[in-house]
């Protein structure tokens, strides 16, 4: 079964019937184990069921009458199994239960009448977090472009990035999200599935259905493309966390053009991405959109990975690098150099630029890809970019440098 194996504990029998029915409501998370009662002792048979079913999660309900009891199973419960992530689950208007829940060990509190609406946020915010550590622990890492505005150049950009990682590393996805997919048009491909199929079949998707939906490049990138019409429905948090936990555990590398779309998806995207780069120009308007998007993204968890990608890059007179970033509030990472000569007719002919051999732009993405794969990795899944400089003066001197500034926050 897919989704996040949950535990759930209380001393009340209503109230774990309660639970049980908010966490069936998210569609995102499963009861693996239930019990009436608390551990309370190290060797508690509680704590080997909570282990041996297990479980990713376990939701401990705190009563509001007498707290104590909860407060002392969610320090077990930390000091026993370390790998389970613990939620507090109780009412908000006990601020000292609050305190006292996460300095024991919770990772969440829960208002107990919140709904399932909140435990979907809190699962969310976990499947998340676990999705970019796992990027971290050697599998796959997500990295998410969008346009600053239309035309920017985000597709061209998320097709030779990916082509370059396959080339190089193997293992490569790259998912078109974008409103309208174009990805397909960029490598001369006809998909038969996409994206829309793998998110309408999440409750029998496994490896093996996965691979059907994929169209392959000869180069041996995958491809789960985009929709080839407008469509109105939005994937829901559980879907989108589904898809990126199987997507991760199959791929090295996962790729996603989101193009110029910014909805809730976005935010979720971002928020399961090791890192979003938006791809602008140096012209007014684009980097006036690039400073809105980055505001934008300041309300989720992905806001400290944004990074732009200065497209079509001509250097201004007397406008630097340091200017861009007063002005959008956010790092310059990349700078692919102007080559509409040579990038228009390989979009028109489904050949990207990054297959040819000679043209910098070419070099350009191929440097990029290669500062990706040697991304390090911070324990908060965001990435420090490693650059060589022995690699660049080996490429001829490519025009792209990446900023060696580190994707992480407050830097």
């Amino acid at each position: 079964m897919h989704g996040i194996a949950v535990a759930l504990l209380s001393e009340d029998g209503e109230h774990l019937s309660a639970l049980q029915n908010r966490l069936e409501a998210t569609r995102l998370g499963h009861s693996v184990f239930s019990h009436a009662g608390f551990p309370v002792s190290p060797t508690d048979s509680i704590l080997r069921q909570v282990q041996e079913s297990r479980a990713e999660v376990v939701i401990v309900d705190i009563s509001a009458k007498d707290p104590k009891r909860a407060i002392t199973a969610i320090e077990l419960i930390r000091a026993t199994t370390l790998q389970i992530a613990i939620f507090a689950n109780g009412e908000m208007t006990q601020p000292a239960s609050i305190v006292a829940s996460m300095r024991a060990g919770a990772g969440e509190y829960l208002d107990n009448n919140g709904g399932s609406e909140a435990l979907l946020e809190a699962l969310t915010r976990f499947s998340s977090t676990r999705t970019r550590a796992r990027g971290t622990a050697g599998k796959a890492r997500i990295f998410t472009f969008l346009s600053a505005k239309g035309g920017a150049g985000s597709t061209t950009a998320a097709v030779n990035t990916a082509l370059a990682l396959q080339q190089a590393h193997g293992d490569v996805v790259l998912v078109d999200f974008a409103p309208i997919g174009h990805a397909s048009l960029h490598l001369n491909l006809r998909p038969q599935f996409g994206v829309l199929d793998a998110l309408q079949n999440l409750h029998r998707l496994d490896v093996s259905l996965l691979d059907g939906l994929m169209t392959t490049t000869k180069e041996g990138l995958h491809l789960l493309a985009g929709p080839q019409q407008p469509y109105q429905t939005e994937p829901t948090p559980a879907e989108l966390a589904r898809l990126f936990d199987l997507l991760v555990n199959h791929y090295r590398f996962v790729i996603v053009d989101a193009s110029s779309r910014l909805d809730p998806t976005t935010h979720l995207l971002s928020d399961l991405s090791n890192a979003v780069l938006v791809v602008t120009q140096t012209d007014l308007v684009s980097l006036w959109s690039a400073s809105r998007i980055h505001a934008f993204l300041e309300e989720g968890t992905g806001r400290n990975r944004m990074r732009m990608i200065l497209n079509r890059y001509k250097k201004i007179p007397g406008f630097s690098d340091e200017d861009i970033e007063k002005a959008t509030s956010c790092k310059v990472l990349w700078k692919v150099p102007n080559a509409y000569n040579v990038v228009s007719p390989a979009i028109d002919h489904g050949a990207p630029v990054v297959l040819q051999e000679g043209p910098e732009i070419s070099r350009s993405f191929h440097a990029l890809a290669a500062a990706f794969a040697e991304a390090v990795a911070n324990p908060d899944g965001s990435l420090d970019l490693v650059y060589s400089q022995e690699k660049s003066e080996a490429k001829k001197k490519p025009l792209a440098r990446p900023n060696l500034s580190p994707l992480r926050a407050g830097q």
